[in-house]
């Protein structure tokens, strides 16, 4: 992303750092670089020449803060399928932590800008489960398709009892803004993934704002699906393998709920798939949920897509339910039906 300012002509604009060119009648900044430590000097302050170079400098403060804050720092790149799986680091302003993500850029992004399609994980998960077990790439770059996939939680904030659990805390932010102490300083995972995130990817990578979509596995699946339906029209599609449809029914959901929500069940209905089709104002909404017939979660009665689907039905909004005989809760699952998922994306993306 190039940035460029236009400093008045009583002003020069001295770089004190290699990294970047020197400019003298006008300064372009690469907000993928660290930003080189700029000074205004030699201005003649008559009262309008002088208000002209502080409003500049005053800009050019903001431009680099706005560049600092959103600066990444790439951790891996390997190429794939002609296109580049990579993983970022940032410092997330809603997580308040280091993040990472991994991200999916096709052969496409080198000439033109591509819709994105977002990958939320499950529990226990990182950015490297999706990217090294999923074998998305090449659907991906068939259809040129940008795929970010985020951590699933905030990591390292020394919150007493994050590491306790392996369903709650690190690994589980089950994508909700919580409310409750200690966790309603950095577990904001709902927010970070429905704006920051978005913000980061299109302000350093060729995409198409316009046109993005969501999936995801379980906790993932559960987060893809409330993301579409509380922001009616932001996203063009959506889709899930094995999702908790339902948490305010199941042991996942209350534990995570009445830790990040506290124990007013009214707040939980604002993150629950279930509750949330009840009063979608739109039945133009196409879902794709795949479930696994032997999932050990299912017949626990943690995903509970029965309820989803009985909503969905009297609301009459569309969903492909298909359940497939002899499939669990693994990566295995999602691997074997992975390209169905893109194709239905790419279907409504490309449009």
């Amino acid at each position: 992303m190039i940035i460029q300012f236009q400093p008045p002509a009583t002003c020069r604009v001295t770089n004190q750092q290699s990294r970047l060119p020197r400019a003298t009648s006008s300064l372009a900044l690469n907000a993928c670089r660290d930003g080189g430590i700029y000074s205004l000097s030699s201005c003649n302050f008559s009262m309008s020449q002088g208000l002209e170079c502080f409003i500049f400098g005053f800009n050019l403060l903001l431009f680099l803060l706005t560049v600092k804050t959103m600066a990444l720092k790439q951790v891996s790149s390997n190429k794939c399928f002609e296109g580049f799986q990579k993983v970022f680091e940032h410092d997330s302003t809603e997580l308040k932590c280091k993040m990472r993500f991994g991200i999916y850029l096709p052969p496409k992004a080198e000439t033109g800008k591509c819709p994105v399609l977002y990958w939320l994980s499950g529990l226990t998960c990182t950015e490297q489960n999706f990217i090294t077990k999923a074998g998305f790439q090449q659907a991906a770059a068939e259809h040129g398709l940008i795929v970010v996939a985020p951590d699933t939680s905030p990591r390292g904030c020394n919150i007493e009892g994050e590491d306790e659990s392996w369903d709650f805390g690190t690994g589980a932010g089950f994508y909700v803004d919580a409310t409750e102490d200690p966790w309603k300083t950095n577990y904001r995972m709902y927010s970070y993934v429905r704006d920051e995130l978005p913000k980061l990817i299109n302000a350093n990578f060729p995409t198409n704002p316009e046109r993005m979509s969501v999936f995801g596995h379980s906790m993932g699946g559960h987060g893809a699906l409330i993301l579409a339906l509380k922001n009616p029209g932001k996203y063009k599609s959506v889709s899930a393998f094995s999702p908790i449809c339902n948490p305010m029914q199941c042991q996942w959901g209350k534990k995570a709920f009445g830790g990040y929500l506290g124990s007013d069940v009214s707040k939980w209905e604002a993150y629950d798939a279930t509750q949330l089709v009840k009063s979608y104002p739109d039945s133009r909404l196409d879902i794709l949920i795949d479930q696994g017939k032997e999932d050990q979660f299912l017949s626990a009665g943690q995903l509970l897509p029965d309820n989803f689907i009985a909503a969905c039905t009297e609301r009459k909004i569309p969903v492909v339910f298909r359940l497939q005989q002899g499939y669990d809760h693994s990566y295995f699952f999602i691997a074997t039906f992975i390209n169905d998922h893109i194709k239905h994306h790419a279907k409504f993306l490309n449009a």
